[in-house]
């Protein structure tokens, strides 16, 4: 990150990124032929930045932008139904104003929350390459920066995202557990920024992702997200 760097000229960058061919292409396919049911709408089809409280403790990190969900409407987790449930839970939790996320001017804020993913461009099949997560790091590197001062949790959604945050802190230098603890959902893990004890330090607390894979087979079900927010609230409030 660039000494003095803001979240505005982060999200600048990041929107402006090209750096993948075959995301480039396919975001934008998509934002030209659109989904029938969104016809009449203009689409986004560009990398999408992150979003919520610029003061935020608590860190949100998903897969990527879905087709027709974020990269439709450019704001994180809006517009689809794994939007829909991370935040009617971040409202139930005290973390956002509104159950509803359909539009990036819908009224949603965020309150000590920031969303925000792995890979900032609609992957084809929801499934990023290796190269394009490794392409995408470095926005998620700036973004942690730019909160981590503050940060007291990280919610990495799924296990892909859950992997990715624990190799950024290793290749760090922070006390991430080796080998790197199998993912499970409620999973808590305190983080420590070198070898002093009074570092700098947060929770890693992973959740399934919210996805129709998850939440239609009722391996995520509403009262197992919310016990993820009620807790990321009780360790962000001490």
């Amino acid at each position: 990150m660039a000494d003095g760097e803001t979240l505005d000229e982060l999200e600048g960058a990041v929107v402006r990124c090209r750096r993948c061919p075959r995301l480039v292409k396919w975001r934008e396919k998509v934002a030209r032929e659109k989904r029938a049911s969104f016809q009449d709408q203009d689409y986004w089809g560009r990398p999408v930045p992150g979003f919520g409280d610029p003061e935020a403790r608590v860190l949100v990190v998903g897969l990527a932008p879905a087709a027709h969900g974020a990269n439709r409407t450019g704001r994180m987790f809006t517009g689809d139904r794994s939007g829909d449930w991370l935040y009617r839970a971040l409202h139930r939790a005290g973390f956002a104003n509104q159950p509803d996320s359909t539009a990036p001017d819908d009224g949603l804020e965020l309150s000590d929350a920031w969303v925000t993913a792995t890979v900032r461009c609609a992957p084809p099949g929801n499934k990023p390459r290796p190269s394009e997560r490794k392409n995408c790091r470095e926005y998620l590197e700036r973004e942690i920066d730019l909160f981590l001062d503050g940060l007291r949790v990280v919610v990495p959604l799924g296990g892909y995202a859950y992997a990715h945050v624990l190799r950024i802190f290793r290749d760090r230098g922070w006390s991430v557990p080796s080998p790197m603890p199998d993912f499970s959902h409620g999973l808590e893990i305190e983080l420590r920024e070198g070898v002093p004890r009074d570092g700098r330090a947060f929770v890693l607390l992973a959740s399934y992702h919210p996805s129709q894979q998850n939440t239609f087979t009722r391996t995520l079900t509403e009262a197992m997200f919310d016990r993820i927010w009620s807790r990321a609230r009780e360790l962000v409030e001490g």
